[in-house]
């Protein structure tokens, strides 16, 4: 008895999965919906500053909503009649010597609450927060009679002084926060080879801590730059003030020049935006991707 063997069925070549693409929430939501409020928020936030650039821009007394024909007699005004100059050159001076000593000291203070464990640490790490909550207007009195006791009243060093003690507490808990995340093993293995703490943090922590240095750095520099309070009180000699009083200036009792005060508040924006444009990236970057892995 023969059987007939059935031919084999034809193998079908099966189609390759397509992959399982997962939905986001950014491709549920209708693009409109994310852009048209960012949209009102944008013109919310430039209609200041093109006010500001019209009224430095265009000439005294006109009334038009374009700044044409353009003059720069206001900032020529502000920088010299007004001594702006003088008031640009002692910001700069405050700032910088206030970002590089609250730099220096929060790295100390940052690297000493981050690595060592000590009685009441915690205790003054609540401390620091809590200092936060302390207005500024409140260390007047005290940081006054401080600065006369040492003869520091009307110089700029008292107010370098003011801005890096405001400034510290907040600037050691985030410099704390890097180093954290900076693998204690890295340092553990500097030791090994050789190197001492101070090597090891220069060598192997110190270039990681790049970012967090940076961001806290010019924070310190636009806080110093904009602070209103500490240059008023402990500066009285005109050729000693910064640019914050010398905004105040232009405003009197009787009246207001809103040209010349357009054109020095655009002088004194200009340096915080160049600066915060310089550190947007360093904000972004993660400063210790790929130090260790697995």
């Amino acid at each position: 008895m023969i059987t007939e063997i059935a031919p084999a069925p034809e193998r079908v070549a099966a189609e390759p999965a397509r992959p399982h693409r997962r939905r986001r929430a950014w491709d549920e939501v209708p693009r409109w919906q994310i852009y048209l409020p960012l949209s009102i928020y944008l013109l919310f936030t430039l209609i200041p500053f093109y006010w500001i650039l019209l009224f430095a821009l265009r000439p005294a007394g006109s009334t038009s909503l374009v700044p044409w024909p353009m003059t720069f007699d206001h900032f020529q005004k502000v920088w010299t009649e007004r001594s702006f100059g003088t008031y640009f050159a002692n910001s700069v001076y405050v700032g910088i010597a206030t970002l590089l000593l609250t730099t220096v000291v929060a790295l100390a203070g940052g690297y000493a609450l981050a690595r060592f464990d000590f009685r009441l640490k915690r205790g003054f790490m609540l401390a620091l927060l809590c200092s936060q909550f302390v207005p500024g207007a409140l260390l007047l009195v005290p940081l006054f009679q401080i600065f006369a006791e040492l003869k520091m009243i009307n110089s700029l060093g008292s107010v370098i002084i003011a801005e890096t003690v405001f400034q510290l507490p907040l600037s050691m808990i985030l410099i704390s926060g890097f180093i954290r995340n900076v693998p204690y093993s890295l340092e553990e293995a500097a030791w090994v080879d050789g190197c001492g703490r101070l090597t090891a943090f220069r060598i192997v922590v110190l270039p990681l801590l790049r970012p967090g240095l940076i961001a806290v750095g010019s924070f310190a520099f636009v806080h110093a730059w904009n602070h209103f309070l500490f240059a008023l009180m402990f500066l009285s000699d005109q050729g000693k003030q910064t640019i914050p009083v010398g905004l105040n200036t232009l405003m009197s009792a009787d009246s207001v020049d809103l040209g010349a005060l357009a054109a020095g508040g655009i002088v004194a924006a200009v340096p915080v935006v160049v600066v915060f444009a310089f550190i947007q990236k360093w904000l972004i970057t993660g400063f210790s991707a790929g130090a260790v892995k697995g």
